[in-house]
This record gives structure tokens, C-alpha cells and sequence, in this order.
């Protein structure tokens, strides 16, 4: 048998517990064939000897926004600024760009950057020259908006929605931040986003991936909802991977806002589902629909996610839920009734309480999906919540960066007691918890080395430890990334180098296992190969 490349390293890690390291690996029509003495003999059409290198199997980035990421890279960004001033003098010099009536938009306003302000709507106003204005947090579950966006968007007068709130302040005025489900007042005036535009933001975005050996993603969530872009986003998926330009292999989740009742089932009264019926598994190994994407809360970093006990120095804010707990529960059982799993975004314990039940809910009369439910982000966990989530199944997607970004903010918003329980890593693994890495990109620096090496340091960006006790080893944090995301994605051809996989590798300059942090963090990338192509570099 010739078979199509033959590649050599001084070490290729393989993931896999059989063989963990080879220093042969041989590709035919995108897939692995074999390592080391199986290739004894075999002839290749090509053969390279990459030499003092590192192979890993390709990264999975189990939770990003990739539209969005996309997005970023071409609206004005303010991820880097560290004054309130500093950001509205770069909104006005991009206004001047914005032809007259068309929307200014910027994103990455990370306010704890500059010490918890948000710039006042009369300055808003004063640099945005009449044009409407939307700026993103970085968060992603709030957005900063001028007077003549809101006046369009009716917010000025508008009650606050279900899971959502308008800021006010003391006089009742609006302030132009609108959070959680109150962003779509603006939001929706933007959307849908063309085929063209979204085609664009993943090509942008997914050139990035590749240039850091990532080579499947989840996205977490498409079409409508002010999550989504387009009703029609998935459609724009496909386009960006007939035109080559969707660099990796792509798990979509619809939000639940593009549910509706599903019909022509009288065995399942009362479920959603997507038009035609598909669900959970639908597409083939470039591009395929994931879970069922809800909110059941909102984010630590804005205080809104919903917990079992006040946050530090507000005795009356324990966040809220992004909707009725009765509602979010029977929307989850209908989804799984039409064979949907389940990611529900769930931050706050309070959350992640009601997740757990509705899931556990929906196992007992639907029974366990081939793809894992999924609680995504799960931030702050009891000790109490491990076994439940490991006995039930359900793969968790924290971030390992936010630990690092924010964490002395959350020692200030959660208090000492509970930093045990943020961001967990160790502990889920030692409860025999399926965990994923992931970034929450653009919410946060997606560069999964970086994340790495937090996972193994847990450090915040003052130096401090944070909850040393749940750092891991290289090689459980490499997994995280690899084999174990492969699993929370329902993967079963992906995650590893292994005869029958897919060839989907990323080389490196340097071992993820042998370097110290501070050397990994420093990774370099030197070639991604899907299904055996290169996505980034050359062999």
C-alpha cells in the first residue's frame, strides 16, 4: 500500500495511552495509518523529517464566539485601552471614518480595565457626531449605546425585559448600558448580518486559529437571540466552507431563540426543534450542529449571574436568571424530547442548580444523548455540585483565562470563601468530571497556550495564586485541550493521533509537557494540518 505523507519528529505526542509518544506518523486520505514500526515497509508519496519538533494532536476550542471574534477584527477595538478618555478620543477619530447615519461600532470595553467606569452618555454623545453607537463588553452580556441608538431602538422608554435590565441611574434617567437580554433592543437593529459579512468574520477568525494549531471549535451560538447573527447563520457556515475559508472543523449551536414548536411528532407533544427537524449530530466532520445553546443566567464579571448568596458589598444582588426557572426547565425537556443535547450557559451555582435539575430531568425521560449535555462555563461551583455533575454526565466548559484576567476582581466580587469554587480544574477532574478547554474568544485572549499555562499556574495578572489547589499537570491541561475537549464535543475521530483519526495535528517549536510555563506560554505554531492539509505553514 503507498500512502500519502509519512511525517518524522523528534517527538510527536500522541494523546493516546496505548502509544503516548511515536516518532512516526503516517497520513492517507486524511487520516491517520499508523506510527512508528507499522510504517515499516510502507511506501508514501512524500516523506518529511520535521526534525527537533513537537506534534500534538490539533487543539479544540470547546466554547468560542467565532462570528463575533471575526466581527472584532474589524470593528474598532478597545480591549487595550486603560482610560475612559483614552476610549472615547479613539471613538471619535473611528467616527470620522463612519460615513453620516451609519452605526459606529466598537468592542473588547473591558471596564475593570479602568477601574469600573463607563463613558457618561453626553460624552458618547459629543464623539459620536449624531450617529447611532454600540460598544460590546467584552463580556459579551452588556453593551454601552449613545442617545440616537437608543432613541431608535425604543430603549429609552422601554421596561426592562425578561432577563435583562436598561440601566437608570439615581434620577431614573437611562445610562446607555443595557445588560443581558436588554442588549437586543440595539443589537437587533444591526442584524441580520449578510452571508458575505459572516463569511468574512470566519475567515478572519478562523486564519487565527490556525496560526495557533486550533483545528475544531465550537461555536456557541447561531442564529437568532442577541447571541446570534442570522436567522440564516448556518447557511453562512456552509458558504465559508465550500469557499475554503472555514480553517477548522466547525460543532454549531442554534440558541434557543431559533426553537420553535416541532411538528409531525405525536410521540413528543410539545417539543422544539429546529424546521425539518434536525438536531444534535446533523452535518458530517467539518461542520456539524452541537447542543441547544440557552441562557439560564449571566456573567460573574457584571455581577448578574445568579447565585446562592449575595455578592460582596451588595447584600441585595444575588444576579438573576435570564428568564423563569419553570420556563428555562420545560424549554430544556422539550429540547431534549426532539433528541437535542443540552449546553446551558449557567455561571452562578443558583444556576447551575436549576441546569443540573431540568438535564437530569430530561435524562431520566429521554435517557443519555451520544453527545454530552453540557454546562457551559460553569464558574462557581459548591463542593456538593461536583458529584452530581460527574454521576449525570455532563461536561463542563470553564475558562481557564478568566482566572488569570479577573481574578483579583473576583476575590473583591465573591470574597476569599468562595475562590475555591470559581474556575475550577483539579477538582472536576478528581470527581471524575468531563472537562473541556475552551476560551469564551472574543471574551478573552483565545491563544490556548496562555490558557495552559494559567491552568497550570493559576495565577491572576497581579502575580496572586489563585486557589493553587486546582492547578493541573501539562498533561492533564494538554488533554483539556485535545482528547478530553474531543469527548464534550461528541467527537469520537478527533483529540488524538491514533490508527483510524483524523489527521488533524498542530507542530510546534517547543513539548507543551517538558516546557516550563513561561516557556509554553512563548509557544510558537509552526503548522496546522486538517484532515492532513495544511491550514497554517507548510511542511
Amino acid at each position: 500500500m503507498k500512502i500519502d505523507l509519512v511525517i518524522e519528529a523528534s517527538d510527536i505526542i500522541t494523546m493516546d495511552e496505548r502509544r503516548p509518544q511515536a516518532r512516526r506518523l503516517g497520513i492517507h486520505q486524511g487520516r491517520v495509518v499508523g506510527l512508528d514500526e507499522d510504517l515499516d515497509g510502507v511506501e508514501a508519496t512524500r516523506r518529511v523529517d520535521l526534525g527537533e519538533v513537537t506534534v500534538i494532536p490539533g487543539i479544540i476550542d470547546a466554547h468560542c464566539h467565532t462570528t463575533w471574534f471575526g466581527r472584532t477584527q474589524i470593528d474598532l477595538d478597545l480591549s487595550r485601552i486603560r482610560t475612559v478618555d483614552e476610549a472615547l478620543t479613539l471613538i471619535a477619530a473611528h467616527t470620522e471614518t463612519v460615513p453620516a447615519g451609519e452605526w459606529v461600532q466598537a468592542a473588547g470595553y473591558n471596564q475593570h480595565l479602568v477601574g469600573g467606569a463607563y463613558p457618561d452618555l453626553a460624552s458618547l454623545d459629543a464623539v459620536t457626531a449624531g450617529r447611532p453607537a454600540v460598544i460590546k463588553q467584552s463580556s459579551g452580556h452588556a453593551v454601552i449605546a449613545n442617545t440616537e441608538a437608543l432613541r431608535r431602538s425604543g430603549a429609552l422608554h422601554a421596561s426592562d425585559p425578561d432577563g435583562g435590565r436598561i440601566e437608570r441611574d439615581s434620577r431614573g434617567q437611562v445610562t446607555g448600558r443595557l445588560e443581558e437580554t436588554a442588549q437586543a433592543l440595539v443589537l437587533d437593529l444591526l442584524k441580520p448580518m449578510s452571508h458575505a459579512d459572516i463569511v468574512r468574520s470566519l475567515d478572519l477568525a478562523t486564519s487565527i486559529y490556525a496560526s495557533e494549531g486550533i483545528t475544531s471549535f465550537t461555536e456557541a451560538g447561531i442564529g437568532a437571540g442577541w447571541i446570534g447573527n442570522s436567522t440564516a447563520e448556518l447557511g453562512a457556515y456552509q458558504m465559508a466552507r465550500d469557499c475554503g475559508v472555514l480553517r477548522a472543523r466547525a460543532q454549531v449551536m442554534p440558541t434557543l431563540d431559533s426553537f420553535e414548536l416541532a411538528h409531525g411528532n405525536p410521540a413528543t407533544p410539545g417539543s422544539i426543534g429546529l424546521s425539518l427537524g434536525a438536531r444534535t449530530g446533523l452535518g458530517d466532520d467539518r461542520l456539524r450542529l452541537g447542543p441547544l445553546k440557552l441562557f439560564v443566567d449571566g456573567s460573574l464579571t457584571g455581577r448578574t449571574a445568579a447565585m446562592s448568596a449575595p455578592y460582596c458589598g451588595e447584600p441585595d444582588n444575588t444576579g438573576f436568571l435570564q428568564g423563569d426557572a419553570e420556563d428555562i426547565t420545560r424549554k430544556i425537556l422539550a429540547a431534549a424530547a426532539s433528541g437535542w443535547s443540552i449546553a446551558a450557559h449557567a455561571i452562578g451555582d443558583a444556576a447551575i442548580d436549576l441546569a443540573m435539575d431540568a438535564i437530569e430531568a430530561s435524562i431520566a425521560a429521554n435517557g443519555t444523548p451520544s453527545t454530552p449535555h453540557r454546562i457551559e462555563h460553569a464558574s462557581y461551583l459548591r463542593d456538593d455540585q461536583l458529584p452530581r455533575l460527574a454521576r449525570l454526565g455532563i461536561a463542563v466548559t470553564p475558562q481557564a483565562m478568566f482566572v488569570h484576567r479577573f481574578g483579583d476582581e473576583f476575590v473583591k466580587s465573591m470574597g476569599q470563601e468562595r475562590v475555591p469554587g470559581i474556575y475550577r480544574a483539579r477538582s472536576l477532574l478528581d470527581a471524575g468530571v468531563l472537562v473541556a478547554g475552551s476560551s469564551d474568544r472574543p471574551c478573552i485572549d483565545g491563544n490556548p497556550f496562555l490558557a495552559m499555562r494559567t491552568l497550570i499556574e493559576r495565577r491572576t495578572a497581579s502575580g496572586q495564586e489563585f486557589a493553587p489547589q486546582e492547578r493541573l499537570t501539562a498533561q492533564q491541561a494538554l488533554a483539556s485541550y485535545t482528547r478530553d475537549a474531543a469527548k464534550a464535543t461528541g467527537s469520537r475521530d478527533t483529540g488524538s493521533l491514533w490508527r483510524g483519526q483524523l489527521a488533524d495535528l498542530a507542530v510546534l517549536d517547543r513539548s507543551p509537557l517538558t516546557s516550563t510555563p513561561d516557556e509554553l506560554s512563548k509557544t510558537r505554531v509552526l503548522t496546522t494540518l486538517v484532515g492532513g492539509k495544511p491550514t497554517h505553514g507548510d511542511l
